[in-house]
């Protein structure tokens, strides 16, 4: 065993006998020269309490049980109070004293030694004691550690959050189109995001995306992503074009062979006329009095993956009235106790209960529906709504 450090492992002795000392400084004279224990001494309770005030660093009490000032069942209550579980205690009195051994036993001492002491066997202790110690100090490491991690992550939810559009009334002077959206994170962060933004007077960018993995890594991508697909859009160009720009420049920056799974469209909020690219995304529906259908897949590919291809725009015409409902799959894909999926049928069956409702309705509704529908089970996915309304001119 090697416990050796600059100085050695710490080790307090409390103990009236005046010989102790330098009994202990000659049997563990190599100990000592090879900087594995460092001894410090004390001859009662008080000033062991001194000494550890001295020296936080003590991992190891070795104290007799009679003494006076402070006896060692009163230091062992002391020691408890500090509750630092990084300090042990290890009781050495004679073995008539077992009625009180017992009781510092019971009372939370680590170990015991009794007099007259076998120094072979008090060290076999402290070593056992020390390796006891070292994984309750790296067990609080790795504690801390996570508690920072945790920390961080944190942050990074807040950050994440705060990218995301919350306010959804950016736009009170166009009467001609309503929009809503919300996203849940299975883990602090996540990799699905939603935005959107005026291209210009007229038209309404809007966009839904999920990118492979969780975590950080998915969250990071995940940022990028928005990013370039907004600063892309609101340029102005077609819906095709902006996605394969942003998607050429995420092949050239992907890692870990991540990749991005987006619905984009354009709004003509004069027209209802609808602009589009489904690049490997989950169809959206479109709502209205008479029911619901997807929107045809336009069979682009995820973004991220293959550099330099081409992207394929859908039109579609939208009516006064009508709804466009923007979902990953993580609604569909969300498992319930019995791992039973949300699914398909289950979320249309939801939606044309709420046909005629204003999209935050129907947007806070299916999250309430998926909620019900996994009870305890653990979210596996990220969960990302976004809807869009156009109500024409007339409204």
């Amino acid at each position: 065993m090697n416990y050796s450090s600059q100085s050695g492992f710490k080790i307090l002795v409390v103990d009236d006998e005046i010989d102790l000392e330098s009994l202990i400084r000659q049997k563990f004279r190599r100990q000592i020269r090879d900087k594995v224990y460092d001894f410090v001494f004390a001859v009662n309770g008080l000033e062991a309490l001194a000494k550890i005030l001295e020296y936080p660093e003590i991992g190891i009490v070795l104290t007799d049980i009679n003494m006076p000032e402070m006896d060692g069942l009163t230091l062992l209550a002391k020691l408890k109070e500090l509750k630092n579980q990084g300090l042990k205690t290890v009781i050495v009195s004679a073995y008539g004293d077992m009625d009180n051994i017992r009781t510092a036993m019971n009372r939370g001492a680590y170990d015991f030694i009794t007099k007259p002491v076998n120094f072979e066997d008090l060290e076999i202790t402290i070593n056992k004691t020390i390796d006891e110690i070292m994984q309750i100090r790296r067990s609080m490491e790795e504690h801390d550690q996570l508690v920072f991690i945790q920390h961080d992550l944190n942050i990074a939810r807040e950050i994440q959050q705060a990218i995301l559009p919350k306010i959804f009334s950016l736009f009170p002077e166009k009467q001609n189109f309503d929009l809503y959206a919300s996203m849940v994170a299975a883990r602090e962060v996540g990799g699905d995001f939603y935005d959107f933004f005026m291209i210009d007077d007229n038209r309404l960018g809007f966009v839904i995306g999920d990118v492979s993995g969780k975590g950080v890594p998915a969250a990071i991508f995940m940022a990028v992503s928005r990013t370039l697909i907004r600063a892309t859009g609101i340029k102005g160009v077609s819906a095709s074009d902006c996605m394969r720009y942003v998607n050429k420049l995420l092949c050239n920056e992907s890692v870990a062979s991540m990749f991005v799974t987006v619905f984009y469209g354009i709004l003509d909020s004069t027209t209802g006329e609808v602009e589009f690219v489904n690049a490997g995304h989950n169809p959206p529906y479109l709502l209205n009095s008479k029911g619901i259908r997807k929107l045809e897949i336009t069979g682009d590919t995820v973004l991220g993956v293959f550099d330099d291809i081409t992207f394929h725009p859908g039109k579609i015409e939208m009516n006064p009235g009508e709804k466009l409902f923007l979902y990953t799959d993580g609604v569909t894909e969300a498992f319930n106790n019995q791992e039973e999926a949300y699914g398909e049928e289950r979320l249309e069956s939801l939606l044309k209960q709420y046909l005629e409702q204003p999209v935050d309705t129907i947007i806070k509704e299916t999250m309430e529906s998926v909620k019900m529908y996994v009870d305890e089970a653990p979210q596996s996915d990220d969960i990302t709504l976004l809807s869009v309304t156009f109500y024409g001119q007339g409204r």
